[in-house]
């Protein structure tokens, strides 16, 4: 990988998972993945490093890991008043933290034994109950409210901004061999899928890029799992910064020639 270039902003990423599902799940592995990273992404190791990609490596400037303090509630309102938080666009709530470069929301996602990453969102077909054994009723709110409802004018999907394609490929070549890593069309209509289209929707409202992504795990949550779910995400967090230092690479080159 090469020392990073110190003419290079740190990149700060944020990382959120969820806490307890009913009394099915009472650990959630999406927080017990999340919550204790280190505060720096780690440097590849040389022992086992995989270098199957004909382009040449990408040199990272520093990788600062946010992970938020805490398990998100797996409630629609919870969520939606979160998630502005987190961003903190305008820097008010916290205007000494740094500012989010790149996003990644957790969650689980049954008995499968593969890891994805989801490349939209959903606005409408939240019909389920969430934790508190409530229901979202945002077509009730979308009536009562008309142009303040939170999502007005908001499309019914919205994409990453980040080439998922390029991310898996990164991240399959940066990840152990033998590991099921896939690409996603569904988040599920669910809490997961929520907060990933209130990310989205969130940024996309304020005309940023939408640098949010959402990682579905398995709901396995033995030491193995956790510890494998760990890596797997440190290697996606890679993958998505090497994505996206390559793209702002191509872009200044390409300003520089016109």
């Amino acid at each position: 990988m090469g020392s990073a270039d110190p003419t290079q902003d740190e990149l700060t990423v944020l990382v959120t998972g969820f806490g307890p599902f009913k009394q099915d799940f009472p650990v959630n592995p999406s927080w017990e993945i999340a919550k204790d990273l280190p505060k720096y992404l780690p440097p590849v190791r040389a022992k086992g490093a995989k270098t199957s990609r004909s382009s040449a490596p990408v040199v990272l400037p520093p990788v600062r890991l946010l992970v938020h303090p805490e398990a998100v509630r797996v409630n629609y309102q919870t969520v939606r008043e979160l998630v502005p938080k987190l961003w903190d666009l305008d820097r008010t709530a916290e205007p000494d933290r740094p500012k989010i470069d790149i996003a990644i929301h957790i969650g689980m996602a049954g008995p499968r034994p593969f890891y994805c990453i989801e490349r939209q969102g959903h606005r409408d077909g939240y019909a389920m109950k969430d934790v508190d054994n409530e229901f979202l009723r945002d077509q009730e709110r979308r009536v009562r409210q008309g142009k303040d409802w939170v999502w007005y004018d908001q499309p019914k999907e919205l994409l990453t901004d980040f080439d998922l394609d390029d991310v898996l490929s990164r991240w399959k070549d940066n990840s152990a061999d033998g590991l099921d890593l896939r690409i996603s069309e569904d988040a599920g209509h669910y809490l997961c899928d929520f907060i990933y289209f209130s990310s989205l929707a969130h940024l996309h409202k304020a005309g940023e890029r939408r640098n949010v992504v959402f990682l579905h795990v398995p709901c396995d949550s033995s030491e193995q799992s956790i510890a494998t779910g760990k890596e797997l995400l440190l290697q996606l967090i890679r993958s998505i910064a090497e994505s996206e230092v390559t793209r702002r690479a191509k872009l200044q080159a390409s300003s520089t020639k016109k």
